[in-house]
């Protein structure tokens, strides 16, 4: 039987869970009848879709993660086992980033507005550039699971060879995971960067673009706002990623250090903020989804009454 702490970690992943299915199957079933209806689907679409499928898988992954972590933790003895769901759910969390990457890239080329040649170049061939950053994640994908592989057979030999030495300092497994977690997860930097100059573009494409408008007295001026909502949407996953990434190292962290279940448990649960709470501000952001929603949430409300 789960203690306390054990049962409210479930009760509270079920949560994250069940929100995070509900804004991501949102998305994913909008489009759908979206694309059955029109016969075609837009770049947007596409990338919005494709994430928000990524992320129903991830919270399958994690939701069986943590009951297999909390009532059946002896299943983690198997290896093979432990080693798919690790692999599953490095696949789909990477895919999630970088589809989430190309939407932030989508945006930027949408919006902003630059005079130089190589900007209007790589504007004019959008899909081909995102087609080749997908291409270029799988290469990534691929050398972060080498590297894992490579640091998990490390890892069990050096604990089957120190494992009966009390004279082994903690001090060296902690400088044995710092280093395979720099090496292993170095490859996140790449989306993180990405977004953040296409934030920081998006930036200096507005303030240029606020000075025209102030020059030319325009009234009208629709191009501001989508600015600000792109750059709000781009904001928004850059700061939900670092709480998710900090989440991610810090559960190996609890781990390795405190080695308590519970609090691993806790650090666990901050990581789902991301995926889940990340979909609710891609609906707000998106105008056929937000009055989708709201119609949705009308109905409901004229039906409940």
């Amino acid at each position: 039987m789960p203690s306390g702490a054990e049962s409210v970690f479930l009760v509270a992943a079920m949560g994250e869970f069940i929100a995070g299915m509900l804004g991501n199957g949102f998305i994913v079933l909008v489009n759908c009848i979206d694309w059955v209806k029109s016969q075609k689907l837009s770049a947007a679409d596409c990338i919005l879709t494709s994430l928000a499928l990524s992320r129903i898988t991830l919270f399958w992954i994690s939701l069986a993660d943590s009951f297999l972590m909390v009532l059946w933790p002896q299943f983690y003895a198997i290896g093979k086992l432990a080693k798919l769901i690790g692999i599953l759910w490095i696949l789909c969390n990477h895919l999630a980033t970088w589809f989430a990457t190309c939407l932030s890239i989508f945006y930027f080329f949408k919006i902003a507005n630059f005079s130089h040649p190589c900007f209007a170049w790589l504007r004019w061939r959008t899909g081909k550039v995102l087609l080749v950053l997908l291409l270029g994640s799988l290469f990534f994908l691929f050398l972060k699971l080498v590297l894992i592989d490579s640091f998990n057979g490390f890892w069990i030999n050096v604990y089957n060879i120190h494992e009966r030495n009390s004279t082994w300092s903690p001090g060296v497994s902690e400088t044995l995971y710092l280093n395979s977690l720099i090496v292993s997860n170095f490859i996140y930097l790449i989306p993180f960067l990405l977004s953040l100059s296409s934030l920081l573009l998006l930036s200096l494409s507005l303030m240029r673009h606020t000075r025209n408008v102030r020059m030319n007295s325009s009234s009208n001026d629709f191009r501001t706002e989508a600015h600000k909502k792109a750059m709000k949407i781009v904001l928004s996953f850059l700061l939900l990623f670092i709480l998710h990434f900090s989440s991610f190292v810090l559960t190996g962290w609890c781990f390795l250090i405190v080695q308590k279940q519970q609090a691993n448990l806790a650090v666990m649960l901050t990581w789902s903020i991301f995926p889940s709470g990340h979909s609710f501000i891609l609906i707000l952001g998106n105008s056929k989804l937000r009055q989708t929603a709201l119609k949705l949430l009308w109905h409901l409300n004229c039906h409940l009454k």
